[in-house]
């Protein structure tokens, strides 16, 4: 054995290398160009299938997302509002309206003469009649000038007469011509003058002599002195250019007249004639009766009320002027109404309304108010006790506008 057949290298020889490349491979397949191309073809159309899978993903995830957005979007744009049910009242046969009494006749008294106070008479809380000596001033300036109109008068009255017998005279001797037409003329233009003069001197007297009969002041009618602002000695000033100073304050309280102001809805009872029941909070369980005797027959545009006058007879005295009554007005049939909180109301130049919820939309309704309670007020018409009524309406809020209802809703219809 040669050294090189000796030696134990595994090269093969050409032949066995040929051979061994044109076995089969164990799992049945033959390692050909064909079979590698196809399976790269494969693995690129799943590649690309997958990438379209990814592309897809992506895109509508974004669709979904940009949808999603938008529906929430629109969804917060709508708002949410808290509502309120209104609350039923029972059916309304009468309305209370609060009122002050007042004297059927009411005159302070003041002086008409200057001079000082001599004498009063009466004092607060006198009854007096009419034509009754109140109070009485003294006025020596006015009795002075009184006794110098009245010497006045008699030297105008003198003249007058001496005056009546020159033109007499004058007038018969012009007849005769003993005496010229002018002289005659001048003689009755004499008599004519001093005529008026005399007349100028009496009606002085007579003011005068007016002026000092207002040295005595009366009662102008029946009824109580509820103040005096003199006393004896004050110093009386009734000149043009002073402020008058009241003397005395009479009240006729036999009749008392009521001025009520009766709300727009509730006119209907302001009828001439109809009877109104009176109660006072110093007479527990007592009632007063008086009639409508007359409204203004228009209604206040400001504050939407109709003046009524009720007039209450008053013959002990037991009621008195300036008391706070509540007046009860008879309504010729039932009013139903329901009650809402303040914060509800709308104030726009439409007048007065409230929102309201219905099918999901905001519906803007007129009320009308019939009494306020502050923190509530009593609706008369434009609403129902199942109508949702917001609560806080915002400014932009408007008919027709898409609104959500809050879970913190108060109450429920009826409550």
């Amino acid at each position: 054995m040669t050294s090189s057949e000796g030696n134990m290298t595994s090269t093969p020889a050409p032949e066995t290398i040929e051979v061994q490349a044109m076995q089969p491979r164990p799992d049945g397949f033959r390692s050909r160009p064909g079979a590698r191309r196809h399976t790269a073809i494969t693995l690129a159309a799943a590649a690309l299938a997958l990438l379209a899978l990814v592309i897809y993903s992506g895109i509508h995830s974004r669709a979904v997302a940009e949808t999603r957005l938008k529906q929430r979007t629109e969804e917060a744009a709508i708002p949410t509002v808290a509502v309120v049910f209104p609350r039923e009242g029972a059916p309304t046969q009468e309305i209370v309206l609060p009122g002050n009494t007042q004297a059927f006749s009411d005159a302070p008294i003041y002086a008409r003469t200057s001079g000082y106070l001599k004498h009063w008479y009466f004092d607060i809380g006198a009854h007096v009649q009419k034509g009754q000596l109140l109070a009485e001033i003294e006025t020596p300036e006015v009795d002075q000038q009184l006794q110098q109109a009245q010497a006045d008068l008699d030297t105008a009255q003198a003249n007058l007469n001496i005056a009546k017998i020159t033109a007499s005279r004058w007038q018969d001797l012009v007849t005769t011509g003993s005496v010229s037409q002018q002289e005659t003329d001048q003689a009755v233009s004499n008599l004519s003058a001093v005529k008026a003069t005399s007349e100028s001197s009496a009606a002085n007297v007579r003011r005068l002599q007016q002026l000092q009969s207002f040295e005595k002041i009366y009662a102008p009618f029946d009824g109580i002195i509820t103040a005096r602002n003199t006393d004896i000695g004050a110093l009386i000033d009734a000149g043009a250019n002073t402020q008058p100073k009241e003397l005395f304050h009479i009240a006729a309280i036999r009749t008392l007249r009521l001025y009520v102001a009766v709300p727009e809805v509730y006119s209907r009872a302001a009828r001439a004639g109809s009877q109104a029941a009176l109660t006072l909070d110093e007479f527990p369980g007592q009632i007063f009766h008086g009639t409508l005797v007359r409204n203004a027959n228009s209604i206040d545009i400001a504050s939407r009320t109709l003046l009524v006058e009720v007039d209450v007879d008053n013959p002990t005295g037991q009621l008195l002027p300036g008391a706070y009554v509540f007046v009860h007005l008879k309504l010729p049939d039932e009013t139903r109404s329901v009650t809402i909180p303040s914060n509800t109301l709308i104030f726009r130049k439409e007048g007065l309304q409230v929102g309201l919820i219905r099918d999901g939309k905001a519906e803007l309704v007129p009320v009308k108010i019939s009494r306020d309670y502050g923190n509530s007020v009593e609706i008369v018409s434009g609403l129902q006790p199942t109508d949702a009524v917001i609560v806080d309406p915002s400014d932009s809020l408007v008919a027709g506008m898409p609104v959500r209802m809050s879970n913190k809703s108060a109450g429920g219809p009826g409550r």
